[in-house]
Order: C-alpha cells, then sequence, then structure tokens
C-alpha cells in the first residue's frame, strides 16, 4: 500500500498536532500515531507552558534563567527565538479554545522550580490534557488530515537509500499493527515529533510511546544529534505500586511542597540555598543522595500546610489520584522519587526546525534546538514545541508545492514469522535495567563503559533479529530503544565534567567552557 501527502508528521503530541492543524489550510498532511491521537507524552504534561505575560517579567529574565538551568550550554540564538515567540506561541492556543485557569487579575501564573518569577500559564494541574482535548477535535475534524492511528514508522525513506542523486527525505515506511501491513508513505516534507526516550529507562515518567523512534531515524538516515547526555531526571515520581508513571508536578513545590525524609525532616536546605526551588537536576541528585545515603525506598513531598480549598483547585487530578491510592495529600505528605522524565539532546536542528537531511523537519523532544542546554527549565518544553513546529511550517509554507519520485515498496520477501518473540521482551528488559544501574542519576566512567558493553551485544542480536524476521511494533521499539541507548552512553562518556543533569564522580568539575557533544554519522549508500 501507498499513500501520498505534502507534509508527513510523525509523532501525535502538541508539537505534531499543532503544526497539522497550520499547515491543513493548504497542504494535505498525514499524522502518524503509534497508538490514539490522545496518548502522547504531551497530554500528560501537568504544569504549564512557560511564557513572559506578567509586566512584572522580562524576556531577559526568562532568558537568564533558561540558561541558569541550562548550566550556559544553552544556544544563545535558539533561547532568545523560543522565548521572544512565547506569548504569540500562548496566543494561538487561547485562539484555538484552551481554557487557561484564571484568577482575579486574569490568567493565572503559577512559579517552578528555576524560574525567577512567575510565567507558567497552565490549566490546573493538567494543562498537556487540556490542550491536547482542544486539538485533538480539530484534527479529527480537519478534511486535509489523514489520521493514522495504530501505525508506527519504521525507518525514514531517503534518496540515499534509493540511490539517488539528492539525498533528501521522501517519507517513511510505516507498520500498520492492526494489520501488519507495511505502508509508504511518501511526502516532500516530513516532520519528526515522536518526543523523547524515556522508556529507556527501568523507571519513567513517560507514557509507553516514548522510545527514542524519531531520534534512533533521523541518526539511521545520517542527522547529526547532540547532548544525548543530558537525561532529565523528574525528582518527584509517585512511589506507589499500584502508580505507573504518575509524576507529581513541578508546581507542586512552586507552591510551597516541601520535600521532607521519613522522620519528617527537611533535606534540601542542605543541598541548595535555593531549597524545593532549586532546578531539577539539583532535587533529583538530592533526592537520589538521601535515598542511596539512608537505604530509603522514597522521600515525601508535603504540601499538607496548604489548605485543602487551594490544593484542591490547584491540583485536583494529583489530589484525586493520590486519594485513589489512599493518600490524602491534605493531610499527609507524597511519597516520591526520582524517574526518567526528559530527552534534553536529540536531532540537531536549526531555526527552522530543519535536520541535516533536505525535507526533514524536527520539533519537540526528539529534537535538539539548543533551548535547553544541560538541563531542561520546567515548562519550556510545550513552548519550545508551539515555537518550532510554526518555523517548520513557515519553512515549508514558503517553498511551495514541491513533488517527489516514485517509492518503492516495503521488501518483506527474505524475512519470515519470528521464532521466539521473548527474545524481544528478555532484550528490552535487560536494555532498561542496565540503563537504570549504570546510566542514570550519578554515572562513573565504568559504568559507561560496562553500559556499552552490552549495548553492542543487544545491537548485534535485535539487528540480526531484525534482519530475519518479520518487523513487529515490539520489535521496531526495541531497535530504536538500543539504537538511543547506546547514543547516549557514547555522549556521556564523551563529557569529561559534571555539567547539568550529567554527574559524574569521575569528573565531579565543571570545565570553563560550555560545550554540547555532537554526534556525526557518516551515510551509508
Amino acid at each position: 500500500m501507498a499513500l501520498r501527502f505534502d507534509v508527513l508528521i510523525i509523532g501525535s503530541g502538541l508539537a505534531g498536532q499543532s503544526a497539522a492543524l497550520r499547515l491543513a489550510e493548504t497542504h494535505r498532511v498525514a499524522v502518524i500515531s503509534k497508538r490514539t491521537l490522545e496518548d502522547s507524552a504531551s497530554s500528560w504534561a501537568q504544569g504549564g507552558i512557560a511564557a513572559v505575560l506578567d509586566s512584572r517579567d522580562s524576556i531577559e529574565a526568562h532568558i537568564r534563567d533558561t540558561f541558569t538551568a541550562g548550566a550556559d550550554l544553552n544556544d544563545a540564538k535558539a533561547t532568545r527565538f523560543v522565548v521572544e515567540n512565547g506569548r504569540v506561541a500562548i496566543d494561538w492556543l487561547i485562539e484555538q479554545g484552551v481554557p487557561f485557569s484564571r484568577d482575579e487579575k486574569g490568567y493565572h501564573l503559577t512559579r517552578e522550580g528555576g524560574h525567577s518569577a512567575r510565567r507558567v500559564i497552565h490549566v490546573a494541574d493538567a494543562t498537556g490534557l487540556a490542550v491536547q482535548e482542544t486539538l485533538t477535535p480539530k484534527l479529527r475534524r480537519h478534511p486535509n488530515i489523514t489520521i493514522l492511528e495504530n501505525h508506527i514508522a519504521i525507518d525514514l525513506i531517503t534518496g540515499g537509500k534509493l540511490g539517488l542523486g539528492e539525498n533528501r527525505c521522501y517519507g517513511a515506511y510505516v507498520l500498520n499493527t492492526e494489520s501488519g501491513e507495511v505502508v509508504t508513505v511518501g511526502a516532500p516534507h516530513t516532520l519528526i515529533a515522536t518526543g523523547g526516550a524515556g522508556k529507556v529507562y527501568l523507571y519513567t515518567t513517560n507514557p509507553d510511546t516514548s522510545t527514542g523512534d524519531g531520534i534512533a531515524m533521523a541518526w539511521r538516515a545520517g542527522c547529526r544529534v547532540a547532548n544525548m547526555e543530558f537525561i532529565q531526571f523528574h525528582p518527584t515520581c509517585l512511589y506507589h505500586p499500584q502508580a505507573k508513571s504518575f509524576l507529581i508536578s513541578e508546581a507542586v513545590r512552586g507552591e510551597g511542597g516541601l520535600l521532607r525524609l521519613p522522620d519528617g525532616t527537611r533535606f534540601m536546605p542542605a543541598h541548595d540555598p535555593r531549597a524545593e526551588l532549586a532546578p531539577r537536576d539539583v532535587v533529583a541528585r538530592a533526592i537520589d543522595f538521601e535515598m542511596k545515603k539512608r537505604g530509603l525506598d522514597c522521600v515525601h513531598l508535603d504540601i499538607s500546610h496548604k489548605p485543602a480549598a487551594f490544593l484542591s483547585e490547584h491540583f485536583p487530578n494529583i489530589l484525586a489520584r493520590c486519594l485513589e491510592l489512599g493518600i490524602d495529600i491534605t493531610r499527609a505528605p507524597i511519597p516520591v522519587v526520582p524517574a526518567a522524565h526528559y530527552t534534553c539532546g536529540g536531532i540537531v536542528t536549526d531555526l527552522h526546525a530543519r535536520t541535516d537531511l533536505p525535507g526533514l523537519y524536527a520539533a519537540g523532544e526528539a529534537s535538539c534546538t539548543g533551548l535547553h542546554g544541560a538541563n531542561r527549565l520546567a515548562s519550556n518544553s510545550l513552548l519550545e514545541c508551539l515555537v518550532f513546529s510554526q518555523a517548520a511550517v513557515q519553512d515549508i509554507l514558503a517553498q511551495g508545492k514541491l513533488s517527489i519520485p516514485a517509492l518503492p515498496a516495503w521488501d518483506a520477501s527474505r524475512v519470515g514469522d519470528p521464532d521466539e518473540e521473548i527474545v524481544i521482551a528478555h532484550n528490552w528488559d535487560e536494555l532498561r535495567r542496565f540503563m537504570w544501574d549504570y546510566v542514570g542519576i550519578v554515572r562513573t566512567t565504568k559504568r559507561l563503559q560496562r553500559a556499552q558493553h552490552r549495548i553492542r551485544l543487544l545491537k548485534n542480536e535485535i539487528e540480526e533479529f531484525y534482519s530475519n524476521f518479520r518487523v513487529s511494533h515490539d520489535l521496531i521499539e526495541l531497535r530504536n530503544l538500543v539504537v538511543t541507548a547506546d547514543l547516549i552512553v557514547r555522549c556521556a562518556l564523551r563529557r569529561h565534567e559534571s555539567r547539568g543533569l550529567h554527574y559524574s564522580r569521575d569528573y565531579p568539575d565543571l570545565l570553563p567552557q560550555a560545550r554540547p557533544t555532537i554526534l556525526r554519522r557518516s551515510l551509508r549508500r
């Protein structure tokens, strides 16, 4: 089966959906979603969207806070570009009908860790979900948008792979996970908006779809990848046997939540003068330190000193979910642990969201724009999705309609049905466990080398499996996860310092100059 569109968007979170809506007025757009449109990391985002919306705030202050959180590794042009376009991005969401929370002064702005001012606009504690519920029906109704749910991209189709003179992106091969059919989807413009790679770790706040697909596909197509060593661990994921990947928003600490040991003692003031309002990497390392030092399963986040009405208004979803599990946050603290949360590195892009491969764009968590540096400032991520998806749209519109050559169908003539699918499950489990043990919050060169050795063995096994058997959803994700894990470890081994989210016991000091870690792969023709 072959399909053709003007634009192919791989991923259905905020970056993908906002780009689709903007393009669909003039272009035929296809949106690939691994599950349904509603199932994305964007819809899980609780905190909000950071933007300068208050007269007491300033562009320069937001930029300064972003650089401070990012340990000065941020790209100056990209950071200014995103921050200066913040209000326009928020205005677009308001025009779409997103019901941002209000108070007597207008839109309510909250403050999160690392911010020097209240600048996070939100919808209670479920901003991502509210944005998704606003945009998704518009996508479903639009006549120029074709939604391919329960489809997963296998690999990009490039001129290099086809033996053409011009090496550009012409679309992707996509697996229909319900029928098992591989679809050839051709388009002169492709936007990767696949999100991050949190599932490379055993414990994560991410949905099951966050398997580094876009990063791995772009790397295999010859694009540069950067700063993959900077994996943000959210400091406060709910610790409960029945709670899978449920995070406790940064805004809880921003509104006065205190981190305590089981005996009730606060510990953050001993780790950083900003205490609970320190950036996430500082808080995550502090929790990790206290847990390992004292042999704890978790620590506690206490906001029970706030009025119950305040908690019900500002954190209704957190309150309700905790109550379901027998935790009344108006009376008792919340048990929390760190968990892999956000991929700060990714596919290298410019200010137009263009990658190294003509015709291929990337936006959102799969990209590395330079905004986040060595650590993402809270609530800058949804803003980046909006600003860079719009940048991609403008670049695509400026080029007009383009044609593409005839594309070959997916060749499955030399593969059979897998004989032992348990191999996939075993490899998946092994990868995520050693990544958690060896490439976590605190790292050493020896641990990284152990991880690298295991990755090499797994890559060989997985590639052999991929070459001989029909593709499946789990196999595609595992193949992408092992590539992503390899990129994380390679970047981590190259950084001989501790900066932002990358903390090495072998290199505890900060180098005088902040430089990105950029990996290049030569194209195979």
